[in-house]
């Protein structure tokens, strides 16, 4: 039997639609009443960013879901009958939350 390396890309996407459904929302809601009742001000928030703890979380919270998306739009585009090219896709994919996750961590390695 061949090896397969669709257990790491169906452990990605299962991890990115746990956090997608669970954490993102709870990021959303804590920012969203931190900021309208000024708990969250511009500095504060660039010193939460400046925090190590808080950039491993947003790299999470950004790349986990990236690979989520490209995992069902891959499939997506095979169940729509886009057969010949399931390899192009794929790549193209999987490239694309890469590189999302590689800006992600760029951007968080970068704040200042």
């Amino acid at each position: 039997m061949a090896r397969s390396n669709e257990p790491f890309w169906w452990a990605l996407f299962s991890a990115g639609g746990v956090v997608a459904a669970l954490a993102m929302p709870v990021t959303i809601l804590l920012t969203s009443i931190g900021v309208a009742t000024d708990l969250i001000t511009e500095n504060r928030f660039l010193e939460l960013l400046r925090n190590p703890l808080v950039r491993v979380y947003l790299f999470i919270l950004i790349s986990l879901p990236l690979f989520h998306w490209a995992h069902r739009f891959r499939y997506t585009l095979v169940d729509l009958g886009v057969k010949t090219a399931r390899n192009t896709i794929a790549w193209l994919c999987y490239g694309t939350a890469v590189v999302g996750s590689f800006c992600a961590l760029l951007f968080l390695l970068l704040i200042r």
